[in-house]
């Protein structure tokens, strides 16, 4: 059995898995193709009609179509401001992710290859910036950045850059000590080539795990920064902004505005999560059974 096969079989030998990953596609499809499978543009200003303000579950509009998921108090479709939401959420999780996985790898590596000086002062900031709270760090830096989507990545890309060095520097230290190493030193190949086509490869497997997890863990911490107002603006799609706007109907009975966003935040979460899971325990040789 070829290795992308095992790799397949041991996968789908978990259930929930197996579902955690069908749901993942389905939220990541749902992001991809918004614009193209939403009932209307949410964003539109155009498109929306006051007099639809907070209908209920399945109300029709004024204009005779229904809105499954009931609109908000601007008389957005919900099921659509979802669907842009998630779009917007996918996007931050991955870009965030991808970068500070490209920062913090080649630090860490660095950090394990040179070592001296040059370890010492990257994990003292590596301790420096896992000492305050991720929220902590973002909402300073959003406070002196401001809004937009570009300044959260660079806030998110602050705060998860320090778990990849970490985590890539102790896999490193392990793999530096193996023969397939001495025996490329003993070439007199250069550091580079040594790091990133020797070293990089054999430490993959627990930053592919950390990455998947840390992609959850953007999605909601720029939900929670959406929501308390220092995430994106109002103008942009945003599930925190989402159930933000309706946390103030809930009292008054209106619940689908904060509920419906809040089930597809949960669910994407969940559903990375449980990929993730999985994915620790196929990569990892001493999970195995």
């Amino acid at each position: 059995m070829t290795p992308n096969r095992q790799f397949a079989a041991e996968f789908a030998a978990s259930r929930i898995a197996v579902a955690g990953l069908a749901l993942l596609t389905l939220i990541v499809f749902a992001a991809l193709f918004a614009p193209w499978i939403s009932p209307q543009n949410p964003y539109d200003l155009a498109r929306l009609e006051l007099l639809d303000s907070r209908l209920p579950p399945l109300a029709r509009s004024a204009a005779g179509g229904i809105y499954w998921l009931g609109t908000d108090d601007q008389g957005r479709d919900m099921l659509s401001a979802i669907l842009y939401g998630l779009r917007t959420s996918v996007a931050v999780g991955v870009a965030s992710t991808a970068l500070a996985l490209a920062i913090g790898v080649s630090l860490g590596l660095a950090a394990a290859w040179f070592g001296g000086w040059i370890d010492a002062l990257l994990m003292r900031l590596a301790d420096l910036q896992l000492s305050f709270p991720a929220i902590l760090i973002a909402l300073v830096l959003l406070a002196v950045l401001g809004q937009g989507l570009d300044k959260i990545i660079v806030a998110l890309v602050a705060v998860q850059w320090a778990y990849y060095a970490r985590t890539a520097r102790a896999a490193a230290l392990v793999e530096r000590r193996k023969e397939y190493i001495e025996a490329a030193t003993s070439l007199a190949l250069s550091s580079g080539r040594i790091i990133f086509r020797h070293l990089l490869p054999n430490c993959l497997p627990p930053l592919l795990v950390l990455a998947a997890i840390q992609v959850a863990a953007a999605i909601t911490l720029e939900a929670t920064l959406s929501f308390l107002g220092l995430g994106l603006p109002i103008t942009e799609p945003s599930l925190g902004l989402l159930i933000s706007n309706g946390f103030t109907y809930l009292l008054s009975g209106h619940y689908w505005i904060s509920f419906f966003p809040g089930i597809a935040l949960l669910a994407a979460v969940v559903g990375i999560n449980l990929v993730a899971d999985r994915l620790r325990d196929v990569l990892d040789p001493h999970l195995r059974r």
